[in-house]
């Protein structure tokens, strides 16, 4: 990190067991301060992404703002969850759950993120890692917050890597493609984390057994259960994560980015996400300095920049330390 302070942070989220990993990543990092939450469908309903949410941060006892957000895409069908990924509760199918109290704000996830960024002006960083409609209704609602966030972190999007839901496209960009592309275009400084480099990251459960008996702790007990039943699903898919009975680390990457980001290397252009046909969801970037012809590619839209490259020993490194520190409150 290149300061001292905390960057503040509003994790929109729709655990979602790598979502889980990520979030517990975050409060156990001591560079990062989580000032809210933000659920969106996705992994799992809405409903059930900010029963999660409240339920994952109750078990290490923090008090964060959870805000539900939007239940289906802008325009295209909504998708049924992959309960076969993560679970029907997203979580691998916990046995039992510990009794925890806690109910959402009640404001809507968007009005939460404007709300706070106009409290706060320049200092929130929000991390996305869900699909991205929440981000596009707080535009609507202040056509001004890509100036008011400090910066934008999405895990989605895909540039050369092939897709994990068609050869083009990533899950949560495909999910809904008309507000990843508000969001991609809007002007912020927005970074996206996408299969280019979270492909590049296996992490094993053995990872998550070590910290889990580190802990000794529900919350670490919960998160190898869910890192095991996600683990079985990309094992059985990819027989290089099956080698080490592991998993993707995804969503974790885009926090990993925000406290490492020496460990990553950028592109810079302009993105755009295809919004109908075979290529719905594919995120586009301008490589080359050429003027297309296509309209959508002139002066107009703004750069973003994309990893494309990742350290992936180092990222694996940065995750275990992080989660064996002392951060689960009594």
């Amino acid at each position: 990190m290149t300061t001292n302070a905390p960057r503040k942070v509003i994790y929109d989220t729709d655990p979602g067991v790598d979502d889980a990993m990520a979030l517990y990543f975050a409060l156990a990092h001591a560079n990062i301060d989580m000032v809210g939450i933000t659920t969106t469908f996705g992994n799992v309903s809405v409903q059930q992404a900010t029963t999660n949410a409240l339920y994952l941060t109750a078990l290490v006892n923090r008090k964060i703002p959870v805000a539900e957000g939007v239940a289906t895409p802008w325009v295209k069908p909504g998708e049924a969850p992959p309960a076969f990924i993560h679970g029907a509760d997203g979580l691998g199918n916990l046995p039992a759950r510990q009794p925890v109290g806690g109910k959402a704000d009640g404001r809507s996830a968007a009005q939460f993120i404007v709300d706070m960024a106009r409290a706060q002006p320049g200092e929130i960083t929000l991390v996305a890692v869900g699909p991205l409609g929440n981000l596009a209704a707080a535009l609507m609602l202040e056509p001004e917050l890509p100036k008011l966030l400090r910066e934008v972190i999405l895990m989605g999007g895909t540039v050369l890597e092939p897709g994990n839901v068609s050869p083009v496209a990533e899950a949560n960009i495909w999910n809904d493609p008309h507000a990843a592309d508000k969001v991609f275009t809007a002007g912020w400084k927005l970074t996206m984390v996408g299969l280019d480099v979270t492909h590049r990251v296996i992490v094993p459960v053995e990872m998550f057994r070590r910290i889990a008996q580190h802990h000794k702790h529900v919350a670490t007990d919960t998160l190898l259960h869910a890192v095991n039943f996600y683990a079985d699903f990309y094992s059985g898919l990819y027989p290089h994560v099956a080698k080490i009975h592991g998993c993707f680390g995804h969503d974790v990457l885009a926090f990993i980015y925000l406290t490492n980001p020496e460990l990553f290397t950028l592109e810079h252009g302009r993105v755009r996400v295809a919004t109908e046909g075979l290529a719905q969801g594919q995120t586009m970037l301008r490589r080359r300095e050429v003027n297309y012809p296509q309209h959508g590619w002139d002066t107009t839209v703004p750069d973003t920049q994309a990893c494309m490259q990742v350290d992936a020993d180092a990222c694996s490194t940065v995750l275990e330390q992080t989660l064996l520190r002392p951060w689960i409150g009594a």
